[in-house]
């Protein structure tokens, strides 16, 4: 599976929040309201998550292994770096 377009939707910088992104897999299948967040020493990817009636959060969809997840991660967290320095500069 390829990732075929990453389109960042919003930057709304909320606290931790720095971005929510859509990914298009294989020009056929998308995820909206993936999240770039800010962690303590790093940035990371939220997948999209619904809240539970016990206020738990549960992803609603993810990637199935680390290496894909770690694939998701570099291209998306690559591609907002260089938005965001672009922009800067």
């Amino acid at each position: 599976m390829e990732i075929t377009e990453i389109k960042f939707r919003r930057f709304p910088r909320q606290g931790r929040l720095l971005a929510l992104v859509s990914v298009t897999f294989d020009d056929v299948f998308a995820v909206h309201d993936i999240k770039v967040i800010a962690g303590d020493d790093h940035l990371f990817l939220a997948m999209p998550a619904r809240r539970t009636s016990d206020g738990r959060y549960h992803d609603i969809v993810h990637p199935i292994g680390p290496l894909v997840r770690r694939e998701l991660e570099r291209q998306v967290l690559a591609e907002y770096r260089r938005l965001t320095e672009a922009h800067a500069g």
